[in-house]
């Protein structure tokens, strides 16, 4: 018998948890925990199998219509693997991969438009969610057109068109232009963001990580402040440049001695 708590839950309400959990279990891959690994992909799964149980009562689809979906998907989607399609190398994969989700893509829409009669052409950005973090948007949207070749042919374009969008933010504050200095911002960091892909670097878990890294350092210059009896907001500007680096260097001699206890 489930719980009041259980009963009360909706696919909106358990939407929170869900984002939570895939985070959390981001964080315990990072931590080398296996333990801790598993534990939250368990509590991930609790959230897939949390949202069938609901779908089932409503009578809409159960976890057997969630796992059979997802097969039949993964074998539609690597002909090259389960059929008679042959690739040459990861790149003809992915290009392979993207047409034939733009082909499903346009099935599902004509399926749904046939009742009025109108079909919406299909692309190839068709799926990538608006409601993802905007990093993490930025960093679909860039995917998608790279596997079909819309692309930089080298890192070195990519540098450029940042240094490009910081001129154009540069400008834009010069002529103090409050609207247009968003935009540019917004130019900025979609380069950054092409840039970690182009890299093959996930932008969000690189700027999870810068996260933590300033939050650790600020604490020890917190820290280091009220060993000499004073909080941060009162130690002059200069001298909090002075505890940001003292802060770096003990993150760094920790960084030697955890590495130094792993060799011996």
């Amino acid at each position: 018998m489930a719980a009041p708590w259980d009963r009360e839950q909706t696919h909106a309400s358990l939407r929170t948890y869900l984002i939570e959990e895939a985070y959390e279990v981001l964080e315990a891959m990072e931590s080398g925990d296996d333990a801790k690994f598993a534990d939250e992909m368990g509590d991930l799964l609790l959230q897939i199998v949390f949202h069938s149980q609901i779908a089932k009562e409503e009578g809409r689809f159960e976890v057997s219509d969630v796992i059979r979906a997802v097969h039949d998907k993964m074998v539609r989607r690597h002909p090259h693997v389960f059929g008679e399609k042959r690739a040459k190398d990861a790149a003809e994969v992915l290009k392979n991969w993207e047409q034939i989700k733009k082909e499903e893509r346009a099935a599902a829409g004509k399926k749904t438009e046939g009742a009025k009669n109108e079909t919406k052409p299909a692309s190839m950005l068709d799926g990538v969610s608006r409601a993802l973090p905007a990093g993490l948007e930025g960093f679909q949207l860039t995917r998608r057109a790279a596997r079909i070749g819309f692309d930089w042919d080298n890192v070195e374009g990519v540098f450029d068109k940042m240094n490009e969008e910081a001129g154009e933010l540069r400008e834009a504050l010069s002529a103090k232009e409050a609207g247009r200095a968003e935009e540019e911002m917004g130019d900025l960091l979609f380069a950054a963001v092409n840039l970690a892909r182009f890299l093959h670097i996930d932008p969000e878990i690189a700027l999870k990580k810068a996260n933590a890294k300033f939050s650790t350092r600020f604490r020890r210059m917190e820290a280091i402040a009220a060993e000499s009896g004073r909080a941060l907001a009162d130690v002059p500007r200069e001298q909090m440049e002075e505890y940001w680096e003292a802060a770096k260097r003990a993150e760094r001699e920790a960084s030697v001695r955890k590495a130094e206890a792993r060799k011996g």
